[in-house]
């Protein structure tokens, strides 16, 4: 869905500028509605490729093992915190509550606390902010 909205943008652009702007910058000029599903479609898929799981597996509207839903819960924090989507935005682009993604940060917030898995945590975030920027950038 990203590429997809991306190349949009680039249509609409029609000049080779559009084309050498980074993801991230193409991000910005979709309109909030479209932002949001594409951002977190995006993370999506870049979760499942570093975690070698499938990104079907994390789309899955119904409960999952726990390998897949801490991968999920680990890719809804990072679009929380790292990414700056509010907690309702996250919810609605990953087909979950609010208080879904709620649950999610604070369980990986508590998590962090063991230095292993706080240095995978600190990794997908540098992985996700580089792939698509930071808030307001």
């Amino acid at each position: 869905m990203l590429s997809t909205a991306l190349k949009q943008t680039d249509e609409t652009e029609g000049d080779t500028a559009a084309v050498a702007q980074s993801p991230a910058a193409r991000l910005q000029k979709l309109s909030p509605a479209e932002r949001v599903p594409a951002i977190c479609d995006a993370v999506i898929d870049i979760a499942a490729a570093l975690f070698n799981v499938s990104g079907r597996e994390l789309r899955h509207p119904g409960r999952s093992s726990l390998s897949v839903s801490r991968v999920r819960q680990i890719a809804m924090y990072v679009t929380h915190v790292a990414l700056g989507l509010s907690m309702r935005e996250v919810g609605q682009g990953f087909g979950r509550d609010r208080t879904t993604v709620l649950h999610a940060c604070h369980q990986i917030e508590d998590m962090r606390d063991d230095q292993e898995f706080d240095g995978i945590v600190a990794m997908t975030e540098r992985v996700m902010t580089a792939a698509l920027g930071r808030p307001g950038e």
